[in-house]
């Protein structure tokens, strides 16, 4: 049986979707983008969206009664390229030790025209 998880803490579903989902012990959720959520801002430049997007990330895993460190797969979406190394050193300040498994795919737009959107698989 599936389980939705949602959170203040992270910006809410901006279409019919979840946050997240739990089944099965594993948590899968939605893309989520650096909007803060008290404010509804976006931060700008690349590492600020990067530490927002990661930190709503953390928050909405913790409202699924998991963390960071039970992602077992992230996928992150990134607006360019060249941006990589710098979301590369955010990314590594909230996954440390074994680093999940992980794709990164360059699109041509993001909701909102953020430069990055993270979604991540975690075991409970």
């Amino acid at each position: 049986m599936k389980k939705a998880i949602s959170t203040d803490k992270a910006p809410a579903a901006i279409g019919p979707y979840s946050q997240a989902i739990e089944v099965n012990g594993m948590v899968y959720t939605s893309g989520v983008i650096p909007v803060n959520p008290a404010t509804g801002e976006i931060p700008s430049g690349v590492e600020a969206q990067a530490e927002q997007a990661f930190s709503n990330m953390a928050a909405l895993l913790e409202a699924a009664g998991t963390d960071m460190a039970s992602v077992v797969k992230t996928t992150v979406f990134i607006k360019e390229m060249n941006d990589f190394a710098k979301i590369n050193e955010i990314y590594a300040k909230y996954f440390t030790g074994t680093f999940p498994a992980r794709s990164c795919v360059e699109v041509a737009r993001l909701p909102k025209d953020v430069l990055l959107e993270v979604e991540a698989i975690a075991t409970k």
